[in-house]
């Protein structure tokens, strides 16, 4: 069995967080929440309200990068969440490895900013969603890039995301695969 990792990725309150985990669950893979990764100095400046640059994502990238490594190299399966939303920021994060599949939670910023008020205690604040949905690069011919509309229930993104992840780990292999293969 070859290691897998699947990035979940899109912008803040998107439901990374909740899909990952319940994702991982589902697929008896490792979860581990990208926001856990960020330096301090990323953190204490997304509380002040003040949006990331690329010199500030730059270390953090690399963590996720070397998190999706380790889970490779050691033949795990394994859900990150990553905002991931420049192209570049994907690209960084596929250097090394060779097992990565990207879930895209696409919604409009209408739905985002509806989720994003119903939060406590977030470092995302509401003003900074325009400033993601300005850096986000949409997905497009990216071919381990696989996009889910969020502007559903918890359950029925699961199940179009496990469908989807089914679907791209059958086309990479030429078979059939399970759900549970999608791990494979």
């Amino acid at each position: 069995m070859v290691g897998k990792s699947i990035i979940v990725m899109g912008v803040s309150a998107s439901g990374k967080s909740t899909i990952g985990y319940e994702l991982a669950q589902r697929i008896g893979g490792k979860f581990i929440d990208g926001d856990d990764l960020h330096p301090k100095a990323n953190i204490l400046k997304m509380a002040q309200g003040e949006p990331l640059n690329d010199q500030d994502r730059e270390p953090w990238l690399e963590r996720i990068r070397d998190a999706a490594f380790s889970i490779e190299s050691k033949n795990e399966t394994g859900v990150i969440v990553c905002s991931a939303l420049k192209k570049c920021y994907r690209e960084q994060i596929r250097k090394g490895n060779r097992n990565l599949a990207f879930l895209y939670l696409s919604g409009s910023q209408e739905v985002i900013k509806a989720r994003i008020r119903l939060r406590q205690g977030h470092f995302m604040k509401e003003n900074m969603i325009a400033s993601q949905f300005a850096v986000l690069e949409t997905p497009i011919d990216e071919t381990d890039v696989i996009t889910v509309n969020i502007d559903q229930s918890i359950e029925a993104i699961l199940d179009d995301a496990v469908a989807a992840l089914t679907e791209h780990a059958m086309n990479e292999q030429g078979t059939p695969a399970t759900a549970q293969e999608i791990t494979a």
